[in-house]
């Protein structure tokens, strides 16, 4: 059931549109960091050619081994549609093949092929630069209070 918001008098919808500042929103400093972030693993992993969201498919099978397209998604949190595109994006380069369970031949699971565990062995390799340079305008002690902060909000 929705609760019917209170009409905000003009006055204070006045005063409280005169106080908002754009660049002190949480969504807006979010998006501008993601953006600095992007940036910097376009160029850092450019000679590798994967999207962000390419790399943490290949990271996470690496760490898994073999592993459902459902269950890899909800593991580096994209959705179906989503992991669906990566994912045929990656086999269609040779990075990834899919085979039955051996348990459930209804189900699908994904491995690396030689080539995507040789070729995320080099990414992984560079991959902490990315990181490094997106908080490199930070103090250490700012780096860890805000990796501890965003992995509560994520």
């Amino acid at each position: 059931m929705r609760t019917r918001r209170k009409p905000i008098e003009k006055a204070d919808a006045d005063r409280a549109a005169a106080a908002y500042v754009l660049e002190d929103q949480v969504g807006f400093l979010l998006r501008c960091a993601h953006q600095r972030a992007t940036e910097t693993f376009n160029v850092v992993m450019a000679p590798f050619a994967v999207t962000p969201m390419q790399f943490a498919a290949l990271a996470r099978l690496d760490d898994l081994g073999s592993v459902s397209q459902n269950q890899l998604g909800r593991l580096i949190a994209m959705d179906p549609a989503t992991i669906s595109g990566v994912v045929g994006r990656l086999i269609a380069r040779g990075l990834v093949r899919q085979s039955p369970d051996p348990k459930d031949a209804r189900l699908v699971l994904l491995a690396l092929t030689p080539a995507g565990r040789a070729a995320i062995k080099e990414m992984k390799a560079v991959a902490a630069e990315v990181s490094r340079r997106t908080v490199a305008p930070l103090a250490r002690e700012e780096v860890a209070a805000f990796v501890k902060a965003l992995a509560k909000l994520g």
